[in-house]
């Protein structure tokens, strides 16, 4: 029985021993973490003027632990060496991105970390220029560029991105600059078919495209490795199911990439006055054609185009039954309606879908609000002027967790839903205050 004891406390002490060494390794794979980007940062303060490094929270998605390089306000970091950890409060969204939270602008990381260094510094860097953005000048702009998951936008949009990747394969530079107009050119005529689309475009790219940018210089990668690395992003980008949210990770790096051999610093230049489109014609001494029509239609054939059509076609038929099913799901048949006071959102912008001017569904999605916390996991459908959310019909209601097809509704106190009952459908609305 002694013995039995005896073992057991050896076993015990084993495990706790076995527990303490992986902590302990995982503290300093994260230590390690931080110290690599704060290098990279260093190594590249010229690029914008500034060190970009600066607060980063990383997170356990699954457990909402974080460990972050700086401390917090209100003590809600627990020190642990150089290192500072906790639990990220459940109303606060978890993404790749910018967060004001904890008296800190957090560049917020969602783990497990890239396992290539060069992928992981690239993130890392690409969310802390987020941080700088507004010390640098720049708003974060999250517009929806919904053309591009058009026939036309996503012919054009993929024509460009083949130019690109021809204008990274060459060494050549009179076939280069070629390849370059010709992207250039499949743009305008894009701009050309979607009015406006220069303007929404631009807003993105200056957002997402200027930060992708960035953390590609700093990723440390040689020049080779860099036309790699974009021609893999682009061919993996064209797997994505729609491409209005993520284009700008594509376009801005490469064409900021090609400049770098002639402009250094080109980026110091750019503002949230410019058009992007405009200054890249201008920087790469390039003409573009008069007749956009006539020209693109010639070029088609260099750049796979008749394969690229037929493939839009068909996904164009599909698109089309896919936007009346959600049509119905979410406008014709009853649905529940929930109008935003202070909303926070966090969602995948690989795979949403505009639904012509009624908005845009939204597969997976998490919404924070005075009212509550909203998670969807089978499409929700935001409004076009992001005033609002619609979901399916409530199907369980126990106590204040409210849920239907695909959706959960952690309702704050203070509301309430009720059901329209001429027309089906359902709504939150504030409880009167006794008096």
């Amino acid at each position: 029985m002694i013995k039995n004891k005896y073992i057991m406390i050896l076993f015990l002490m084993f495990i706790q021993l076995l527990f303490g060494q992986e902590v302990s390794i995982f503290q300093d794979s994260i230590s390690a973490n931080f110290n690599e980007i704060k290098i990279a940062a260093d190594k590249h303060k010229q690029l914008w003027g500034k060190d970009l490094y600066g607060p980063i929270l990383f997170v356990n998605p699954d457990t909402r632990q974080i460990v972050a390089n700086f401390s917090g306000s209100t003590g809600m970091l627990k020190q642990n060496g150089n290192i500072y950890s906790g639990i990220l409060p459940f109303e606060i969204n978890i993404a790749n991105t910018a967060v004001n939270w904890d008296g800190r602008h957090w560049a917020m990381i969602m783990l497990p970390l890239p396992v290539n260094k060069q992928d992981r510094i690239n993130l890392l860097a690409h969310e802390l220029f987020h941080v700088s953005q507004p010390l640098l000048g720049f708003q974060l702009f999250n517009v929806e560029n919904n053309h591009l998951d058009q026939k036309n936008g996503r012919i054009y949009l993929r024509l460009e991105l083949e130019a690109l990747k021809k204008a990274l394969q060459t060494h050549n530079k009179i076939e280069r600059k070629t390849h370059l107009t010709n992207a250039l050119t499949f743009r305008k005529y894009r701009y050309l078919l979607y009015p406006g689309a220069d303007i929404t475009e631009n807003l993105l790219e200056l957002n997402e495209g200027i930060a992708e940018y960035t953390g590609s210089i700093i990723s440390g990668r040689d020049r080779m490795q860099l036309s790699e690395h974009f021609i893999k992003n682009i061919n993996s980008f064209l797997r994505n199911p729609t491409f209005v949210r993520s284009f700008a990770y594509q376009t801005i790096p490469i064409y900021g990439y090609l400049l770098d051999d002639t402009k250094k610093g080109w980026n110091r230049e750019i503002t949230i006055k410019t058009n992007l489109t405009d200054y890249f014609i201008k920087a790469f001494d390039i003409t573009i054609s008069n007749d956009l029509r006539k020209t693109t239609a010639l070029l088609l054939n260099q750049y796979n185009g008749k394969a690229i059509i037929s493939e839009e076609e068909a996904r164009e038929k599909e698109t089309q039954k896919m936007i009346a099913e959600y049509k119905s799901k979410f406008i014709t048949q009853p649905h529940f309606e929930l109008v935003f006071e202070k909303m926070n959102v966090s969602f995948d912008p690989r795979n949403i879908i505009p639904i012509e001017d009624k908005g845009t569904v939204y597969p997976n999605i998490r919404v924070t609000d005075k009212w509550g916390i909203l998670t969807v996991e089978n499409g929700a459908l935001m409004s076009s002027k992001w005033d609002r959310i619609l979901v399916t019909t409530p199907l369980k209601t126990e106590n204040k967790i409210i849920s239907g097809e695909g959706w959960v509704l952690e309702l704050n106190d203070g509301y309430s839903v009720i059901k329209d009952d001429v027309t089906g459908n359902y709504k939150l609305t504030k409880n009167q205050k006794k008096r």
